[in-house]
């Protein structure tokens, strides 16, 4: 009697588990962009930076737009093309655009749709069409060199765009090897790989990245841990430079100093 007792107790804890485990995956299913992107930030208005010779743009794409800050590099010099990371708005970052033009390069900044300064839905397929046609764009603009800048959520199109489209440099700063890897570091009991539907791939696109790559992370990153920069970068069949830096967070790398860190690069990507 007491082997029953105890096996069907078992069995319940069994079936109970069951059930909430199936519940917490259907959760994470149905809202899984929800809790993947963080597409909420106050837009900038271009007026209140330094970028006095920047003008706003509309980019067609996807039978949407998308919208950005658009200048053209001074005469003999590169354009940056930048792909924001997950949260709020590009306009955010108008500091690294100004230290861009400042030294002569040109940039082309945008949000992606679904973030806040351009409408329609956030899904894996539509960043990379905004990415590709921000790329088209920029290409039709331009006979400048083009150096592509992806950070975070960003390195998925840039590497992306890199391994679709003929660029001079690719940068990744603190890039994922994909966002399902991600994912699985952060939910290691939950099945991510069967049911995420935004997986940005980046391991398999760059072997198909023949740019000269420079990846950029902190060994303190605690949104994407900084093995995702060193396996992603050991992928890369054309790498330049790994550059680490110890006790940097997610949001760090700026102020440690990657602008300097990106200047050689691009000039020895130029061939300078």
């Amino acid at each position: 009697m007491i082997v029953k007792t105890l096996r069907r107790l078992l069995l319940a804890i069994l079936i109970v588990f069951a059930i909430g485990y199936a519940g917490v995956v259907a959760y994470m299913y149905v809202n899984q962009r929800t809790l993947q992107y963080n597409a909420i930030g106050e837009v900038y208005a271009l007026e209140s930076t330094d970028l006095e010779e920047a003008r706003a743009i509309a980019i067609a794409s996807g039978g949407s737009e998308i919208n950005g800050w658009y200048q053209a590099p001074r005469p003999g010099m590169p354009v940056i093309l930048y792909y924001k990371g997950n949260s709020k708005s590009f306009t955010e970052e108008n500091e690294r655009y100004e230290r861009f033009v400042a030294d002569g390069y040109g940039f082309l900044a945008f949000d992606y749709r679904g973030f806040p300064a351009s409408p329609g839905d956030i899904s894996e397929a539509n960043i990379l069409t905004d990415a590709l046609a921000a790329h088209d764009w920029l290409a039709a603009q331009t006979d400048a060199p083009i150096l592509i800048w992806g950070r975070s959520l960003g390195s998925g199109p840039a590497t992306y765009v890199a391994s679709q489209r003929d660029a001079t440099a690719l940068l990744l700063e603190t890039p994922f090897l994909s966002a399902v890897n991600v994912a699985a570091e952060r939910y290691p009991v939950l099945p991510v790989g069967l049911v995420m539907q935004d997986q940005f791939r980046n391991d398999l696109w760059i072997e198909n990245v023949a740019e000269p790559v420079l990846i950029a992370h902190g060994t303190a990153d605690r949104t994407i841990d900084v093995t995702n920069g060193e396996r992603l970068y050991a992928l890369a069949p054309n790498p330049n430079a790994l550059w680490i830096v110890e006790g940097a967070d997610h949001s760090d790398l700026w102020d440690a100093g990657i602008w300097q860190q990106a200047v050689p690069f691009f000039d020895t990507a130029l061939g300078r």
